[in-house]
């Protein structure tokens, strides 16, 4: 079987998580952590790597972007927070120059491999990345809204009382404020969610939906008052992302890729259900969502097309 390898830009909570998330994915075998704070990249490392005897086999290491040669996968998780009082603008225009710098590193030593970008602003910094990779745009994804549709699902399946397995629904739209919930195709074992309720003599009402999409767009938000920072369902999103692209499992998961024409959207990265595998993103699927679904969706991609025309890339 191929060696699997790949590399995180960045050994911050998320970065460092996901390399943990990974080591225990049974589908990486080599792991390099790359981050401008070398000893924080190396002590990960040392750490991670102490733990091989437990895991299927893998190797961690600490480098630079010279020892990501040859990624399957770059998964990038490097970027800068947004400053108190500081605009969206300032912050995206902070992190291009950023990624000016790292993205022709890693594309030198990495002209084959497919580019995972995790860092928020998600959306725009994935097409930031695309842009200044040259890379096609099926090998330069963004983490998109797989993180918000695990909560969505992990939400619902707490109110029913289910495997959130048996739960589809998805979030769509940007990784932020203006994401969806798509309601309208929502279902628990093939039935609408009003249509499951009934059927289990369940209370549910047009209160109880909105508060559910506020709890799901605010979920972050509360995470990061209580503790600081989001980590651990992130990484496991990103490692769901690895697994499907690896596997070739050409499962549909909704990443942020460059839209082409479904739902009227073009040029710009976003998030809808997407299909994906071994090259990366293979196709988007058209969903037959609400009307005001699709044009919130719509709305959510021009605000998105605003924030890349006023940047300084």
């Amino acid at each position: 079987m191929k060696a699997n390898k790949v590399s995180i830009i960045g050994a911050g909570f998320v970065g460092s998580t996901t390399a943990f998330a990974l080591m225990n994915s049974n589908v990486v075998s080599e792991i390099v952590i790359v981050d401008i704070n070398k000893d924080k990249a190396k002590g990960e490392a040392m750490d991670l790597d102490q733990g091989q005897v437990f895991v299927s086999p893998v190797k961690v290491v600490a480098g630079d972007y010279p020892e990501t040669a040859g990624s399957d996968i770059v998964i990038i998780t490097a970027g800068l927070a947004q400053k108190p009082g500081e605009t969206r603008i300032d912050l995206v225009n902070r992190n291009i120059e950023i990624y000016k710098q790292l993205i022709p590193s890693i594309v030198e030593y990495n002209p084959d491999a497919i580019l995972l970008v995790v860092s928020n602003p998600v959306d725009i910094l994935a097409q930031i990345t695309y842009q200044l990779s040259g890379f096609p745009a099926n090998r330069v994804i963004g983490s998109g809204t797989v993180l918000d549709t695990a909560r969505f699902q992990s939400i619902l399946a707490n109110k029913f009382a289910v495997d959130p397995r048996n739960i589809h629904a998805n979030i769509i739209g940007e990784h932020g404020d203006s994401e969806i919930a798509t309601w309208s195709l929502a279902t628990i074992a093939g039935l609408t969610i009003e249509q499951y309720s009934r059927n289990m003599n369940i209370e549910f009402n047009d209160a109880m939906r909105d508060q559910i999409t506020h709890d799901v767009k605010t979920a972050a938000y509360e995470i990061i008052d209580r503790k600081g920072y989001t980590n651990y369902a992130v990484a496991l999103a990103v490692t769901h992302i690895v697994k499907a692209i690896l596997r070739d499992e050409k499962s549909i998961l909704t990443v942020s890729s460059l839209q082409s024409g479904d739902y009227g959207i073009e040029d710009v990265y976003i998030s809808v259900p997407t299909v994906v595998g071994r090259q990366g993103v293979l196709n988007t699927v058209e969903v037959p969502y609400s009307t005001n679904e699709v044009s919130a969706l719509r709305e959510s991609a021009d605000m998105l097309k605003e924030i890349i025309n006023q940047s300084n890339l």
